[in-house]
């Protein structure tokens, strides 16, 4: 594949000319796709419907893809699933144009990888974690509490601290 492909530049021309709620299905089956500096995402699987209307071409997109990232509590690298789905206008004239602002171009050719990227980007979580039960590291040693479990003494506590402690107690 040379570097310069790109599978999301898509020709919807044949649509301009066809009556109101014609569509056609276009999928996606692409191994891996770097985006920006840090994005690889992988298995990316999904559809774009486009469909003629009135004002424009409507685009439906839902896509599928992983990428590998690190836990926030862990530090283990994961595949993180993502999911997400957009809906844009592409209009025909400035008068038809919504929020995003976009206008079908004059070649007809709609690229759809920085919309793409926005809302794949969008799907990362905040703080990726690589199951809801990860235990994290431990605070004292640093080791991973998923693969194994350390037996540390109990820390001795300053005795000038002693009453916040006893406090802390309270609350469990």
């Amino acid at each position: 594949m040379p570097a310069s492909y790109n599978p999301f530049r898509l020709n919807v021309g044949f649509l301009i000319n066809q009556p109101v709620g014609s569509s056609r299905d276009f999928v996606f089956e692409i191994p891996n796709l770097h985006l920006e500096q840090d994005f690889d995402f992988n298995d990316l699987s999904g559809m774009a419907r486009f469909t003629r209307t009135a004002q424009g071409i409507l685009a439906q997109v839902r896509l599928r893809a992983t990428l590998r990232t690190e836990c926030v509590r862990c530090l283990t690298y994961f595949q993180q699933p993502l999911n997400t789905e957009f809906t844009e206008l592409y209009a025909f004239s400035r008068k038809s144009v919504t929020e995003s602002e976009l206008l079908l171009p004059e070649d007809a050719n709609i690229n759809l990888k920085p919309l793409v990227r926005d809302y794949l980007l969008l799907d990362i979580p905040i703080k990726p974690l690589c199951s809801v039960d990860c235990k994290g590291l431990c605070p004292i040693c640093g080791e991973n509490l998923n693969e194994n479990l350390c037996n540390h003494e109990p820390e001795n506590v300053d005795p000038r601290l002693s009453i916040l402690k006893s406090l802390l107690d309270k609350d469990n």
